[in-house]
């Protein structure tokens, strides 16, 4: 029987190891790798080929819902599944969108991991329980072409300019990113300046602080704000 194949995206490696060992005590799945920041998990992706990616959303030097555009833009044939901390409806709305197969709260049984890398696997959908009532009832209490579902990125910011922005709020200087992102400090100058020009602020502080009103990154991972 062809097992099916896993990449894990986390960025502790307590929670990886975990993970793994739930996933390999079942016959048909086989972990092929792990990835600790959202970068390495687009670059592994991209090398492994995985059926299903677990990734989680607070990753550092690319989160995971960038991760998640980039992957599902690059390998379509890789379905993502949420696995994170975060369980508020804004983010669902946000990977839902991304076009990723399905969302786990951390709280998750290990049989819910289980079942719902199977479920991906065949084209299908999983949610967790709660996840899944809200989501029935938010459908069943909306009206048709209802709007105003909030946004958590800015109108405007392109996919670089958020991996630029996460960057910025995680302390990086712009010769880092420049290396980070594999392009030159001229051109990391110019996204920080339409940053600032586009969302009228104009200090790397009031940037991070934005980043995490956002979701970009967690205010854990940015610890001097002034």
């Amino acid at each position: 029987m062809k097992r099916i194949t896993v990449l894990l995206a986390d960025d502790h490696t307590i929670v990886r190891q975990g993970l793994r060992a739930l996933l390999e005590a079942e016959g048909d799945i086989e972990v092929v790798g792990e990835a600790q920041t959202g970068r390495q998990a687009v670059q592994l992706t991209r090398k492994l080929l995985p059926a299903v990616v677990v990734m989680d959303i607070a990753m550092p030097l690319l989160n995971g819902l960038q991760a998640t555009r980039q992957i599902l833009g690059e390998v379509p044939a890789t379905r993502v599944l949420v696995l994170s901390a975060h369980g508020d409806d804004e983010y669902v709305e946000q990977v839902l969108g991304l076009g990723a197969a399905g969302y786990l709260i951390k709280q998750t049984s290990a049989f819910h991991l289980s079942r719902a890398v199977r479920e991906v696997h065949k084209g299908n959908m999983f949610f967790s329980p709660s996840i899944a009532r809200r989501l029935r009832d938010r459908e069943q209490k909306a009206p048709v072409g209802a709007a105003g579902r909030r946004r958590r990125r800015a109108p405007g910011l392109t996919a670089r300019e958020v991996e630029m922005l996460q960057l910025i709020a995680e302390g990086m200087a712009n010769k880092q990113a420049a290396a980070e992102l594999g392009i030159s400090i001229k051109t990391v100058e110019k996204h920080r300046q339409n940053l600032m020009t586009k969302l009228d602020i104009h200090d790397t502080a009031g940037l991070t602080r934005y980043a995490i009103a956002a979701g970009i990154i967690e205010s854990s991972v940015q610890l001097t704000i002034v």
